[in-house]
């Protein structure tokens, strides 16, 4: 009986407790103001790093490329292929 009281309180705990963020970054903005204190966050909501620069000016802040911007473009496929000459 207290086994079942206990896994029962285990459970109630697991539950009640706030769930945590999933993404820390947006990937809608290519560019993230990472702020530092006593909470630490990260700010994706700029489009080029001088803007993020202008916020982070006089703060406890850094600005960093966002690694989960959508629109970003990896290598393009042509570097990795060889040319032939169609003459």
């Amino acid at each position: 009986m207290r086994i079942l009281a206990l896994a029962i309180l285990a459970i109630g705990a697991a539950s009640a407790a706030a769930p945590a963020q999933a993404q820390t970054y947006d990937p809608r903005y290519p560019v993230c103001l990472h702020v530092y204190g006593r909470i630490t966050y990260y700010e994706c909501a700029y489009t080029s790093l001088p803007q993020c620069n202008m916020s982070a000016s006089g703060r406890s802040a850094q600005c960093v490329i966002n690694p989960y911007f959508a629109h970003a473009q990896g290598p393009s496929a042509y570097r990795n292929k060889r040319y032939r000459n169609v003459y």
